[in-house]
């Protein structure tokens, strides 16, 4: 191994914690951001925003770009699954008035989804000590929004009352997305540069959402406000060039399944950061919730 090496592989060891602590922290461009502006026309100037900057550093640094239509093609549609699938439900489902403890609860299943087709897509074995992990995992995440659910008029017994809540298929359908995208690009497309694969992945989610917001959404965004425009930023530059950044590191160099049941973090840690930057309550069930979800992430990816 080269001097050079070493620090690269070190830093990807740490690529896990850093992308949870920055996927976690979607929620303030969401809870900032949705008040002022319609959820797929926010979307779509994030999208803008991320391509137009990766652009101009892909060109200035003459980064090289994907070779041929196939390439193209394929982080086309993984970059549709993953942020335009799966984000347009997320905040479609939110501003349509589901809590947005239910919406990570739906979300969450997706390790368990992913390992599912994990083997059927990527040939890749699920011991049974990874299965006893994501289902630890999903029960931890339970009791970490427990809270939240119970907000939302729900507990562990009435949970078959998800499906009355209004929200709930944009939520299932970003749950099928990010799934689904996981999977495509692990097979087709896990290796690329972040720069020029930001822009071939994030211009077809440009479009898209772009054609989707006109014909669907009236309401304009209000660039009046100082909380829309940190959210935008926040999104732009912590989430779609930070954590997507790292996502993608992960998928290269890691199994699908060890790197879905990170995911499993994240509502803990979101529900640490809710607690330290806007003095949400966080209840001994949902620290024991934590505890339980991190034995069952150690687990699936041993």
């Amino acid at each position: 191994m080269t001097a050079a090496a070493a620090p690269a592989r070190g830093w990807v060891r740490h690529a896990p914690l850093l992308f949870v602590l920055l996927w976690s922290t979607g929620f303030i461009g969401a809870k900032l951001g949705l008040p002022h502006a319609p959820p797929l026309g926010f979307l779509a100037t994030r999208y803008a925003f991320v391509v137009a900057l990766m652009a101009v550093a892909a060109l200035w640094v003459r980064a090289p770009w994907p070779q041929g239509a196939r390439a193209w093609g394929h982080l086309a549609v993984a970059g549709l699954l993953v942020h335009a699938v799966y984000l347009g439900g997320v905040f479609t489902g939110i501003s349509q008035g589901l809590p947005a403890g239910v919406s990570s609860l739906v979300v969450g299943l997706q390790p368990l989804l992913t390992a599912v087709g994990a083997g059927w897509v990527l040939g890749e074995a699920v011991r049974p000590k990874q299965w006893l992990g994501l289902v630890l995992g999903l029960v931890g995440v339970v009791l970490v929004l427990s809270s939240r659910l119970a907000g939302a008029g729900l507990d562990l017994q009435t949970l078959g009352h998800l499906v009355h809540l209004p929200g709930l298929p944009a939520a299932l359908v970003a749950l099928l997305g990010i799934t689904a995208g996981t999977l495509y690009q692990k097979r087709y497309c896990p290796s690329f540069d972040f720069r020029t694969g930001a822009v071939a992945q994030f211009l077809p989610c440009l479009l898209v959402t772009g054609a989707l917001a006109w014909a669907t959404e009236d309401r304009a965004i209000d660039w009046s406000s100082g909380a829309f425009v940190f959210a935008l930023g926040w999104l732009v530059l912590v989430l779609s060039l930070g954590a997507v950044g790292l996502l993608n590191v992960l998928i290269r160099s890691g199994s699908a399944v060890n790197v879905a049941s990170l995911f499993y973090m994240v509502p803990p840690c979101t529900a640490v950061v809710a607690w330290a930057l806007f003095g949400e309550a966080l209840s001994p069930v949902a620290m024991v919730g934590m505890a339980i979800a991190m034995t069952g992430v150690y687990l699936a990816r041993k």
